[in-house]
């Protein structure tokens, strides 16, 4: 019994040390940015807290960087958007707010929807980041980060279900978010949410496309073919936002 109540105790200290950990670096993020006009020292905070990736033999650190890829896209993506949202303190103790949330409530979830949610998740931070500093970037950088991005998530949710072919699938999806981040490039549209932030349609249009696929992948994987009914609502909706774009895009006279 001694054992038992000494193991326990092991394990509450651990799982406190663990919650004062992940809010120490989102607080600790907030503070580097207010403190700091750069975002390198932030970037740096970000990988320092993934040490554990590289505290193995170099022969695993492939398998670990692609393990943690979407989680590292968070993070990233949070010190952009906490960069983007600079003099706006509400919003940033929102962002940092989210960001305690992923880490301690989405990210160490192992559900299968949990896992297809974290995905998504960083499909949207990654590609509104990556849409955030586009107007000063090339389009090639633009599509080779944004195609990073959706090999990542579509690695993410695949490597859960043991798929054989995870790396053409990973590659495809990847280069088919690539293709349409390559054309919003030229009619980036985003929708103001806070006086600093803007909801980007191509994040939106990408997380609902990668959800649709998830959808369809998941019906043939487990029925041999896909399901109508399992993809219906999800593609609705996938459509219906889409119509909602095009019909804003037409009232604003933008020229595609």
């Amino acid at each position: 019994m001694d054992l038992l109540r000494t193991a326990r105790r092991r394990s509450l200290f651990s799982e406190a040390i663990y919650i004062i950990l992940n809010i120490l670096l989102a607080v600790a993020l907030l503070a580097v940015v207010l403190a700091v006009n750069v975002p390198w020292p932030a970037f740096g905070l970000v990988l320092l807290s993934k040490w554990r990736v590289f505290a193995v033999r170099l022969r695993y650190w492939g398998a670990n960087i692609r393990a943690n890829m979407i989680d590292a896209i968070v993070g990233f993506s949070v010190v952009i958007f906490l960069y983007a949202a600079s003099g706006d303190l509400l919003t940033q103790v929102s962002l940092t707010a989210l960001y305690i949330v992923w880490l301690l409530f989405i990210k160490p979830r192992s559900k299968r929807s949990f896992v297809a949610l974290q995905a998504l998740i960083g499909v949207y931070f990654g590609v509104g980041a990556v849409v955030q500093l586009s107007p000063s970037w090339p389009s090639s950088l633009v599509v080779l980060l944004v195609w990073l991005i959706g090999y990542s998530a579509a690695r993410h949710i695949l490597s859960l279900e043991h798929e054989s072919h995870i790396n053409f699938l990973s590659v495809l999806w990847g280069f088919i978010l690539a293709e349409i981040a390559w054309l919003t490039y030229h009619w980036t549209i985003g929708y103001q949410v806070t006086s600093s932030m803007q909801l980007s349609q191509a994040a939106v249009i990408t997380t609902l496309l990668t959800f649709v696929a998830d959808r369809v992948y998941l019906s043939f994987k487990r029925d041999g073919k896909i399901e109508a009914s399992s993809i219906a609502l999800p593609m609705l909706l996938f459509l219906a936002v889409v119509a909602l774009f095009i019909f804003d895009i037409i009232r604003r006279d933008v020229v595609l």
